[in-house]
This record gives C-alpha cells, sequence and structure tokens, in this order.
C-alpha cells in the first residue's frame, strides 16, 4: 500500500482507539455521550479566556452560573485544581449587593475531632437534631449540612439520579427524591428524604389523592430519613410541578401512577388539608405513622401564612419539624417565564421573613431551617449560614458535578449529556451511556 494508505488506516485505528476510550471511561459525561468529537468542547475551553476576552463575554457574564462558578464547580467535583489565579476579575466597586465577608484578625483554630489540615476534606454535622423539638421516635441530627435538593426522577434521567444517590452515599450527606417518587435509581446506598408533592406521586390512591398505606409502602426498606411536604417551589411556585409528557416513559409513568407519554402536571395545591390547621394536622398524622421527622419546603410569598403557621405551631405543640425556604432563584425542569423570572422572592430577602416569624413564637432554637436557591456556591451557603440556616440544600450545582452544562435544554428531553433525558435513546436513536 502506498504511504497515504498507511496514514488513514493509522489515523482510522487512532480514533477508532478515542471512541474506546471515550465510551468507557467514566470522568466526562460528554465523551460518553459524544465519542472523539466531544473532544473539540475541551479544546475551545481550553481556549474559552482569551476567546470571551477578546471576543464573546467574561468570566461573569454568563446566568445562571458563570463560567468562573461553572469551572469552580467542575473542579471542584473532580478533585482537581479549584484556585484561580491574577487576584478577582468582578467589579467590587460598582455592585451595591456584592457580598464582603469580613475576616478575622486571629482566625479560630479547628475544633475537637476537626483535620488540621485546611484541604482536609471532612462532613461538618448539623447543629441540630431532626425532629427533636417534637420528640420524633425517630429523631436523629444529619452528618451533613450540605444536602442534594429535590430532584425528581423524571426531570432527571434514571443515570443522574443513581449517581447523586451514589454521591450521596459517599459524601453521607441526604438526597431528597423530589415529587416524583421513589423508584429504583433512588436505591444505591444514600440516605433519602422523600418528598411529597400535590400529586401524591409515590404516595396516592386510585383517584389521585394521598393515601397513608400508600407513602408507607413506598418507604418501606428504603433508607428515608425524613419526608418533606412540598407547598411550592421558588422556580415555579404557586403554579404546582410540570413534567412534559416526552419525558414520561413506562417506568416513570409505573412509579408515579400516570400515564405514559401524557404530561404529568401537578395540582398548584393541596388535596389532603386546605389551610394552616389542615397542614399541622396532616404533618402529625404522617410522622405519627412513620416516626420520621416531617417538614415543609416552600417558596415565599405572602407572610401571612408563616405567622400563622408558627403560632398555630405554639398553640397545638405539634407542626414540621423543619423548613426548607427555597427562593426565586431556584431552578427546575420546566416552568413558566413569568414564574421562573417574577413570582416569589429571591432567598437573601426570602429566609429572613420566615426566620423572624419563627423566632418571634420563640420556635427558632427547635426548628431546623434549610436553605435553597444557588446556595452551593460558598460566599452563597456560608450567607445562608449566617442568617440562620441549619443547612443547605442544592441542586444545580449537584447537576453541574455529574456532567451537567447549563445548556438549558432540561423540558426537551434533548439534554446533551443525558443528566435530564428519561433515557438514553435520542431523537436520533440510541444514546451512548453517561457517567
Amino acid at each position: 500500500m502506498s504511504p497515504w494508505w498507511w496514514l488513514l488506516l493509522g489515523i482510522g485505528v487512532a480514533v477508532v482507539a478515542v471512541a474506546l476510550y471515550d465510551v468507557t471511561q467514566r470522568r466526562h459525561a460528554i465523551l460518553r455521550t459524544y465519542p472523539v468529537v466531544g473532544h473539540l468542547r475541551f479544546i475551545l475551553e481550553a481556549f474559552g479566556p482569551e476567546l470571551r476576552q477578546y471576543i464573546v463575554t467574561n468570566n461573569d457574564d454568563e446566568r445562571p452560573f458563570s463560567r468562573d462558578q461553572r469551572r469552580w464547580i467542575y473542579t471542584s467535583a473532580k478533585g482537581l485544581d479549584n484556585t484561580f489565579g491574577f487576584g478577582t476579575d468582578n467589579r467590587l466597586d460598582s455592585v451595591s449587593d456584592y457580598l464582603i465577608i469580613r475576616h478575622a484578625a486571629f482566625p479560630e483554630p479547628p475544633l475537637p475531632g476537626e483535620p488540621r489540615d485546611a484541604d482536609a476534606a471532612f462532613a461538618v454535622p448539623a447543629v441540630k437534631v431532626l425532629g427533636a423539638a417534637h420528640g420524633r421516635r425517630h429523631a436523629w441530627r444529619p452528618a451533613s449540612i450540605v444536602n442534594i435538593s429535590a430532584m425528581s426522577y423524571g426531570s432527571l434521567s434514571g443515570a443522574a439520579i443513581r449517581s447523586l444517590n451514589l454521591g450521596a452515599a459517599a459524601a453521607g450527606c441526604l438526597q431528597t427524591t423530589g415529587e416524583g417518587g421513589l423508584s429504583d435509581h433512588h436505591r444505591h446506598g444514600g440516605e433519602l428524604v422523600f418528598q411529597i408533592g400535590t400529586g401524591y406521586f409515590g404516595c396516592r390512591d386510585d383517584r389521585g389523592g394521598f393515601s397513608l398505606d400508600a407513602l408507607l409502602a413506598s418507604i418501606e426498606g428504603a433508607p428515608v430519613r425524613a419526608v418533606e411536604i412540598k407547598l411550592s417551589q421558588g422556580a415555579k411556585p404557586g403554579l404546582g410541578g410540570l413534567l412534559p409528557g416526552a419525558k414520561v416513559s413506562p417506568e416513570i409513568a409505573r412509579v408515579r401512577g400516570i400515564p405514559v407519554g401524557v404530561d404529568c402536571k401537578s395540582p398548584n395545591r393541596h388535596s389532603a388539608f386546605d389551610d394552616v390547621d389542615g397542614l399541622v394536622e396532616f404533618v402529625e398524622t404522617i410522622a405519627a405513622a412513620t416516626g420520621l421527622p416531617v417538614g415543609i419546603k416552600s417558596a415565599v410569598g405572602e407572610q401571612e401564612f408563616w405567622s400563622a403557621l408558627a403560632a398555630r405551631m405554639v398553640a397545638t405543640g405539634g407542626g414540621p419539624d423543619f423548613v426548607t425556604v427555597d427562593g426565586g432563584e431556584g431552578g427546575t425542569g420546566a416552568a413558566p417565564l413569568v414564574f421562573g423570572d417574577h413570582v416569589a422572592l429571591p432567598f437573601l430577602r426570602a429566609f429572613p421573613r420566615v426566620y423572624r416569624a419563627f423566632a418571634e413564637e420563640g420556635l427558632h432554637e427547635g426548628v431546623v431551617f434549610i436553605g435553597s436557591g444557588r446556595l452551593g456556591l460558598a460566599d452563597r451557603g456560608l450567607t445562608a449560614m449566617a442568617m440562620g440556616c441549619d443547612l443547605v440544600n442544592v441542586g444545580r450545582e449537584a447537576m453541574l458535578a455529574i456532567g451537567c452544562i447549563q445548556s438549558q435544554r432540561c423540558h426537551t428531553d434533548r439534554c446533551p449529556t443525558g443528566v435530564a433525558r428519561r433515557s438514553l435513546r435520542g431523537p436520533n436513536g440510541p444514546r451512548r451511556g453517561h457517567g
């Protein structure tokens, strides 16, 4: 053969070798989904700072997570160098609400049991015991102050839910199931918070109402440590959940108890209760049957609800063991633009109002407060803790850690990395797996 044929043969062998490596490695979701050509992303990314500096945007222009923030998440998740060089490129003097952390001249030494090496990884347990204030049978202290927020199987793929659960097991943190029910993908060692939404998926009767027996059956044998009643979330407050029919596969339909391929719309309110007294009674019913701590999750709008809830908790001695406050900047797979952009208070305005309502009734020392809404970034998480949060939940940051590239196609079932796709079969045929 001529030298050209040998050259082409060598190139072909090299391409096949790279493709085989890409589809078998488990470090980069992009390469598993798009072998060979996926390397172009990393090549372009390597020149990203130069391209943005002279042609496109700077490191802090992109939303909802900037290039700098995504780089920090990616490198931290992979255990790589997550430091930045040459100082900040933020405009510190031109933003009125820019966070400044006041450091101490003489930092506190490590507490007993904490590693003295600043780079050593260790879990920080919660200060409060979850469920202790109301004497729940299975009250316990969460082992990690950072946990995985509610993301349903259906909005995320089975592989993504499984990856998050394996990560929760490795990190010793909690994973909230989301309102889509408890699937087999949630059972890989990570401890769970079972979320009950307005559609009662995983705990519903034949007519779509709440069933305590169905709830007990769903959590039996699963490592469920708490139950969360979802009133609303920051990305679509007061609207109810929406899972497009394109993402309702037979398996998802089985887990949720709904028809295949039909839009799955949760009501905007619960049918099991319709006022504060009913909510408190609902919480106590579930807690009595399961022995687990039971809490609520909500975005923040009207203040009257929180004041009324705190007052009734004092009067009855019952009510939620924990309160998850989701800011209006929270994420979701699908929501109308006006809800995502304009309904519900952002976290920094929402949380103080909730905390104050409980503090005025003397409940703030017993209730566990959880913050949610882009709090996985260190500066925002620290701010949440300073405001009174005992725990923070992270959602999109966890998605980025398992391969999300912020393509914002979550609602289309065409997620390029498979994180928010219902299966590994795309519109053009079978897709390869993703890590």
